[in-house]
């Protein structure tokens, strides 16, 4: 008897580097004492950076994921794709 084939996903390992980055920006935000919600929701409908804190290097690290690969992550999540 064989082991099950792991299936490997490059969108699983993506969505894991995503949700990485957002939760990583979202706890900078949160301790800056700003909404998270509202400065995420304003950078992806605008990318305009400065809705992101430089704190813990946190709008860099949102600059270096497509905001279009944030989007498809949330509705892929929301769904429960």
């Amino acid at each position: 008897m064989s082991d099950p084939t792991a299936v490997f996903s490059i969108y699983d390992e993506k969505e894991r580097e995503i949700h990485a980055v957002v939760q990583e920006v979202y706890d900078a935000l949160k301790e800056k004492g700003y909404n998270p919600i509202n400065q995420l929701v304003g950078y992806i409908l605008s990318e305009d950076p400065t809705y992101i804190t430089t704190y813990r290097n946190a709008r860099a690290l949102i600059r270096k994921v497509d905001r279009d690969d944030i989007l498809q992550a949330m509705v892929r999540h929301y769904v429960d794709l």
